[in-house]
């Protein structure tokens, strides 16, 4: 099985977790723009592998329990049971908005789980969206964690693929940002990415993730409303964290 292959069989994946129903054959083409042969070569060998069912009557294609029982193991073991998911429900449920789990990933911040709002909203991150860490709140909350020289050095690398010189990233400035969100112990970041559009996020204690990654929760959603909210969402993310010690760790909402 070729590269490409193995990404149009995860993209199918990706497309009924985004559209959470059943799928025809021309609506995943459409939405995929595979060929139809390639399209249907690989549904057809997904329904014999037993992770699609196919129904003749309708020509609808649904995922089976097959996906979720392969990757249901995935959540206890990279977060360790230490309720991160809890944290993100428990903020679901008070504000309604986007709830994210974000993360490192080399010169990026990266969302890798999203509960999405049941609100209108001004943006809607997916999982897997990634950013430049010197251009969005979640990537600004990540460098807070970090030391200044971590920091400057990652400037430079940031700033060395940048060919325009009045893109580049403004180091004082950044460290500005930065600096303010240690002093608060949180971020709220405000018509940054989208105009309109905000978070409210925090750094998660590092003691909780299997690998170094630094992880972080963020609500997302309309500045309006996040301010609104503000007051609510920091005294959750308060009372999920505490001191043990000389730690600080992730209690169970």
């Amino acid at each position: 099985m070729t590269v490409k292959s193995v990404r149009r069989v995860l993209e199918v994946f990706e497309i009924f977790a985004e559209v959470q129903r059943g799928l025809m054959l021309k609506e995943i083409m459409e939405r995929l723009h595979y060929p139809a042969s390639s399209a249907a070569g690989i549904l057809k060998s997904m329904v014999a592998l037993g992770f699609l069912d196919y129904d003749r009557e309708t020509r609808i294609y649904m995922p089976t329990m097959r996906m979720p029982e392969v990757v249901s193991w995935i959540e206890p073991a990279r977060f360790l049971n230490t309720g991160i998911v809890s944290l993100m429900r428990s903020l679901h449920e008070s504000t309604a908005e986007s709830i994210c789990l974000g993360a490192q990933s080399d010169l990026y911040a990266q969302y890798i789980h999203v509960i999405h709002s049941s609100l209108p909203a001004s943006e809607n991150d997916p999982p897997k969206t990634t950013r430049s860490l010197a251009r969005c709140g979640l990537g600004w909350l990540l460098l807070s964690a970090k030391s200044d020289d971590e920091i400057e050095h990652l400037v430079r690398r940031m700033n060395y693929k940048v060919g325009d010189r009045e893109k580049r990233i403004h180091l004082p400035t950044l460290m500005r940002r930065v600096k303010q969100i240690r002093d608060d112990g949180y971020v709220f970041s405000q018509h940054t990415v989208v105009a309109g559009g905000g978070m409210i996020g925090i750094l998660l204690p590092r003691t909780i993730s299997l690998s170094a990654r630094r992880l972080a929760v963020s609500v997302h959603g309309p500045v309006e409303r996040l301010d609104q909210k503000k007051e609510a969402i920091l005294s959750i993310f308060q009372s999920a964290l505490a001191v043990d010690g000389s730690r600080t760790v992730l209690r169970r909402l």
